[in-house]
């Protein structure tokens, strides 16, 4: 088995994690998913801006863990769920680092939600 790159974040790739002073409400199948004050906000390279919430503030409860799996060299091994009363567009629509390679340390233990994949994720 070939072992997974692991890369730093620098100028040529920047990360940034910033805690969040807004209200994140996450909306799907007409419930509320995820409802925080608590989000960190990643800003990564030239890619949008991602709100990644704590669980704590997420109803686990609507979502379903998935066998589905990507890495990312900056981040580490991603997992995924779904929100099965979302439907086919919800299907791995929720990710999550859940052991995150130290630079970004600060994910570990939040979600984030693809805006294509759900109803609303609004600022408040």
């Amino acid at each position: 088995m070939q072992a997974k790159t692991i890369k730093i974040p620098g100028p040529d790739h920047p990360i940034t994690i910033q805690p969040n002073a807004k209200r994140i409400v996450v909306k799907a199948a007409g419930k509320v998913i995820a409802d925080t004050l608590e989000a960190l906000t990643l800003q990564e390279a030239s890619y949008p801006a991602v709100h990644y919430i704590p669980r704590k503030d997420v109803d686990m409860s609507l979502l379903k863990r998935t066998d589905h799996a990507t890495y990312c060299p900056y981040k580490g091994d991603c997992a995924y769920f779904s929100i099965p009363g979302g439907g086919e567009k919800a299907v791995n629509a929720v990710w999550t680092y859940e052991t995150p390679y130290d630079a970004v340390k600060q994910i570990k233990n939040h979600l984030a939600f693809y805006t294509d994949r759900v109803e609303s994720i609004t600022e408040h």
